[in-house]
């Protein structure tokens, strides 16, 4: 009797724990470029999602910027050590889908786990980047933002201006920057992203090519156009406001930023996902208007093209992990999830039903000119012209085509010759991709 006892006593205890000591959660690296307020956006993502199931961990690491974060990714991969999944920036695009064997496309790996994934759901201005000819998704759109105008309303009211009324064209932006630098502004208007705005959505807005083949969407064959007459026209224009500082140059990236922030500048062109991090450290009343164009071009205003980043899957990881991951990436389509994402950060809103969603619950009309991102980039059927880009090497063209602005801007080039040279060594550029990834 002893002996049993002790037996059924062993086994309670047992019994008692393994249910106190549940299997542990299998850890799924996530790798971002996401800091400041977006970054703590991103932990609750993850912390989110971690609440809702206890198989899986997703686990945030933040790497650098963007071109931190993948050139860690490709010599972590090179190591065996890669995470599961990469944030990768929209025009790194072409060449992660020229890493054939690295990457796990997103609707294999959705398929393949059997999770509910329906690409006609998402916005079509957003999928249209991330797929291939057959119009598989090969990434998860996730931070997908446009450029919008930001401007400062308490700035506007002491320059005379219409604080609800932002400018729409150009020649209407110089009008109300040059009122702002009569008023006192150190600058009336600048911009982040030099590239981004002014050239690529420049491009797309007015309905122009930046490159043959589709902007490259049809090819790796393609060449760079933008050193047309009326990009010449434009960055003319911004170099001759410069002298004055109704536009004033502040550098790359979001250098240009802390200038609107601080009150230095009346206007800033910028991604509509700062907006976060704007409103966390304005001390003035934001005002939000689409981007300018030129009104003497007849197919102008166009839409607008997304920039942003998608989540790449990598393979070579444990089996475990992609059922995790396809369960991750189902969690962040549910509309609850997507229209808080974009309400809190100014994201744009990857599915139909999140925008519904956003727009049914009133965001909108309590926060006037959030809704124009999703405007702008809807205003029309995307053309050849403004679908976006797929152009290999663009890290690296977008950095010749900013090196070639600042000759412009700082008055050592002239418009046109500066966008001659930024094509040219582009164009070696997309050879060198080109004969580097053979089409197979």
């Amino acid at each position: 009797m002893k002996l049993k006892a002790a037996l059924g006593y062993l086994a309670l205890v047992m019994t008692v724990s393994q249910t106190a000591t549940p299997a542990r959660a299998t850890d799924i690296q996530w790798w971002h470029a996401m800091s400041g307020e977006l970054g703590r956006h991103v932990e609750k993502l993850a912390a989110d999602f971690n609440a809702t199931q206890t198989g899986y961990r997703i686990v945030p690491v933040y790497k650098g910027n963007y071109t931190e974060t993948v050139t860690a990714a490709i010599f972590a991969f090179r190591s065996r050590s890669q995470p599961a999944i990469v944030q990768v920036n929209e025009i790194a695009t072409a060449t992660m889908m020229a890493a054939k064997g690295a990457t796990y496309p997103v609707y294999e790996l959705m398929r393949d786990q059997a999770e509910a994934f329906n690409p006609s759901a998402y916005l079509p201005a957003i999928t249209g980047y991330y797929t291939d000819m057959a119009g598989n998704m090969l990434s998860f759109p996730f931070n997908a933002s446009t450029p919008i105008l930001y401007y400062n309303k308490d700035l506007f009211r002491a320059a005379g201006l219409n604080p609800d009324e932002p400018p729409r064209t150009w020649p209407e932006l110089g009008a109300a920057a040059k009122r702002l630098r009569t008023a006192g502004a150190v600058c009336g208007f600048t911009t982040a992203w030099p590239s981004w705005i002014n050239v690529e959505n420049f491009s797309a807005f007015h309905n122009i090519p930046v490159a043959t083949k589709s902007n490259g969407l049809g090819g790796l064959d393609a060449v760079l156009t933008f050193n047309n007459p009326l990009m010449a026209r434009h960055i003319a224009q911004l170099a001759e406001w410069q002298k004055t500082k109704i536009f004033d140059y502040s550098g790359r990236a979001t250098a240009a930023e802390p200038r609107f922030q601080k009150s230095e500048c009346g206007i800033f062109l910028g991604s509509s996902g700062t907006r976060a991090d704007i409103l966390a450290n304005a001390k003035f009343e934001v005002g939000y208007g689409m981007m300018p164009y030129w009104p003497d071009v007849t197919a102008a205003p166009q839409n607008s093209i997304i920039g942003g980043a998608t989540l790449w899957v990598l393979r070579d990881r444990p089996r475990e992990e992609y059922k995790g991951i396809a369960k991750f990436f189902a969690f962040l389509s549910q509309p609850e999830v997507q229209a808080t994402w974009h309400q809190k950060t100014g994201y744009l809103p990857i599915t139909r039903a999140a925008y519904e969603l956003t727009r049914q619950q009133g965001f909108y009309d309590r926060n006037p000119g959030t809704v124009k991102s999703i405007e702008q980039i809807t205003l029309k059927a995307p053309t050849e012209n403004s679908k976006g880009l797929r152009l290999g090497s663009f890290t690296l063209i977008r950095d010749a085509i900013e090196d070639e602005l600042e000759q412009a801007f700082s008055g050592k080039k002239p418009a046109q010759d500066a966008l001659d040279a930024a094509a040219e060594r582009g164009n070696k550029l997309l050879r060198q991709f080109e004969r580097a990834n053979p089409v197979q």
